[in-house]
């Protein structure tokens, strides 16, 4: 098995320089690496290089180019993960909610086994799922001041106060496992219908993970897909053997998935917040066009036009 050896950085300056990249200030060169670690460039150089292949740079990329693209997908990051939040909060609020209104307040009450999925190939899902949140209850209650206040004064937790204990990927598994009836009474909530919802859910969850530790988002795909919509319909996206060739496991998937499920307000911030920062990068990185950023990221040239949709 082949092993990594350590590389000095002013190795790593003359490798990247073997593969022509341009470094006109190698101590600020230098700095960024040490500061940001060599990932940043074996993450984001591939968009720099002549083909798939070969590990030189084209022709005239700078250092400065391949961090601006890094500072992009952190900074796009960060905007996605601001709206990721306030979607997850909007939806704890929601099934809280509709659970509350149904099923009672207490826990003892709102986690009946009785109050899920009835399916008999569920049974077994939906107690490992109750479980995990009883466990929460019992092992994080009392380190959560909202939560403590009710266990100390009234002897439980009301659901709303519960959902701010429960991941994401947890709201996830939890939605999951409600009766079909439950599940449309929220899904209505967002004019979506109850299998698209539980999609979009799984999606966004695994995306506020990927957020959350900083990987490489900009161009992440995912092996699920979304359901074609209006939008891609309205937008004109070109298809290949049946298939939209964007908006169905890329970033763009997940700008339609926010169109859905954040208000029109938040939407349209988002929108202007990312195309600021394309506008920023255009102006940064001239040796490699926008549209091969925006290809990367599954946005059609026209992907503004959704706001207005």
């Amino acid at each position: 098995m082949k092993t990594k050896e350590f590389k000095t950085l002013d190795e790593q300056i003359e490798i990247l320089r073997n593969r022509g990249l341009v470094i006109n200030d190698v101590e600020k060169a230098e700095s960024l690496l040490l500061s940001e670690n060599y990932f940043f460039i074996n993450g984001y150089r591939h968009i720099f290089l002549k083909n798939h292949k070969d590990s030189n740079f084209i022709k005239g990329t700078t250092f400065e180019e391949l961090y601006a693209v890094f500072q992009f997908d952190r900074n796009f990051r960060n905007i996605l993960f601001k709206n990721l939040l306030i979607v997850e909060n909007n939806l704890k609020s929601i099934i809280s909610y509709r659970l509350s209104k149904k099923y009672g307040i207490k826990e003892k009450d709102y986690l009946k086994p009785s109050n899920f999925s009835l399916d008999s190939k569920k049974i077994r899902q939906v107690n490992d799922v109750l479980n995990k949140i009883k466990r929460q209850i019992k092992i994080n209650g009392r380190q959560h001041s909202a939560t403590l206040h009710y266990l100390s004064n009234y002897g439980y937790v009301p659901l709303w106060i519960l959902v701010k204990l429960l991941s994401f990927g947890m709201i996830n598994e939890f939605y999951s496992i409600l009766k079909p009836e439950d599940k449309l009474s929220i899904a209505q909530y967002y004019n979506l219908d109850v299998e698209t919802l539980g999609i979009y859910i799984g999606l966004l969850s695994n995306y506020r993970n990927l957020c959350a530790h900083e990987d490489i988002v900009y161009e992440h795909r995912t092996q699920k897909t979304i359901p074609d919509t209006k939008y891609h319909r309205l937008l004109d996206i070109p298809m290949m053997n049946d298939e939209y060739i964007y908006g169905k496991n890329d970033m763009f998937s997940v700008v339609i998935m926010l169109k859905q499920v954040l208000n029109k307000n938040d939407f349209t911030d988002f929108v202007n917040e990312v195309n600021f920062e394309l506008s920023l990068l255009d102006g940064r990185v001239n040796v490699i066009p926008q549209s091969k950023i925006l290809d990367r990221m599954g946005f059609p040239s026209n992907w503004e036009d959704i706001t207005d949709i």
